[in-house]
């Protein structure tokens, strides 16, 4: 019996109307466009506005793919949202969301691991498939960080967006669909990239929000280090432990958080520009969201038997590569 794998099937993103150029950026904080730009490649970010959460992004995004799949939402056995603003800290966005599409017939949990969480949940919902456990699994990236940006804080500010993509897993056996992941975690990264308040440790009190502690903090320096390295190392490690070389790889997915990062992983891999998919410039930083609105934006360029290698980084620290085959 063939062995069966998990293949994505249909992709889909959703983006906010409203845009946030870094012209306007220039007027809230100190800095400017040419500033922004050479140091994180980032020319404008969507924002969502309103008293409405990541959920309300997911369920556009997962719809809309339902929609264009022409899935009966009743037939989703799973849904899996990445984020790292959920709408609450309980219930689950991802219940909510499956709730807003109709799947009523699933059962759904989030994944918080930061901008690394799309990949985290694309392997876990790949191994409900493999087993046989499911067969049709909506997994979402939906983020909206502007809820949680200090938009004083010029060193945040100018990276993050908001934004919602989801893909579709269903089984194969095909040689196509999501062939190995490797993934790692150093939790001394908690001490560079976090929010320090809101949490169990750090309840929210008149002195967290005095002291501005329910807003992303980040030391730029670390982070960058740790990106640059960690990111390149695990595609490269992808790429080795599969036997591929750069001129295998149809596209790199490198998750959106800055161009010197992106250009760098793409160095180690031995590719070039025109093998990389790249939105920062329009869209910033969407945490969850950044690879599945890259495979959204690039869908109608890649073939079946395509060999990706989809690669992020995020706060935790966490990070890692996935290796598939696009199945359509």
């Amino acid at each position: 019996m063939a062995k069966i794998l998990a293949a994505i099937t249909g992709v889909q993103g959703y983006l906010p109307d409203y845009i946030l150029t870094n012209k306007e950026l220039e007027k809230m904080v100190d800095t400017t466009d040419a500033w922004i730009t050479e140091r994180t490649g980032i020319k404008e970010r969507r924002i969502l506005k309103g008293e409405r959460g990541s959920s309300f992004m997911g369920i556009r995004a997962a719809k809309g793919l339902l929609e264009k799949k022409g899935i009966d939402p009743l037939d989703i056995d799973l849904v899996i949202c990445a984020t790292v603003t959920p709408d609450m800290l309980f219930p689950a966005t991802a219940n909510i969301i499956a709730k807003g599409i109709g799947a009523d017939n699933s059962f759904s949990y989030d994944i918080n691991a930061a901008c690394s969480g799309f990949l985290y949940a694309l392997t876990t919902g790949a191994k409900f498939i493999e087993s046989g456990t499911c067969k049709k699994v909506l997994i979402v990236g939906t983020d909206k960080m502007s809820s949680i940006i200090d938009y004083t804080d010029r060193a945040t500010c100018i990276i993050f967006g908001d934004g919602a993509g989801a893909v579709l897993l269903e089984p194969t056996e095909d040689h196509v669909g999501i062939i190995d992941s490797f993934f790692k975690v150093d939790g001394q990264g908690e001490d560079f990239l976090n929010m320090p308040a809101g949490g169990s440790r750090k309840p929210a009190s008149h002195a967290t929000i005095d002291a501005r502690e329910h807003f992303v903090k980040q030391e730029g320096k670390a982070v960058f280090k740790f990106a640059v390295t960690n990111m390149a190392d695990a595609a490269a490690t992808i790429l080795e432990r599969n036997n591929l070389t750069g001129n295998d790889v149809k596209y790199l997915v490198p998750h959106q958080a800055n161009k010197r990062i992106i250009d760098a992983t793409a160095s180690r891999m031995g590719i070039g520009e025109e093998k990389v998919m790249l939105n920062i410039h329009k869209y910033g930083n969407t945490t969850a969201g950044t690879i599945p609105l890259c495979l959204w934006d690039y869908e109608s360029k890649l073939q079946k038997g395509d060999n990706l290698i989809l690669a992020a980084f995020g706060g935790g620290f966490t990070w890692g590569a996935t290796y598939l085959k696009w199945a359509y």
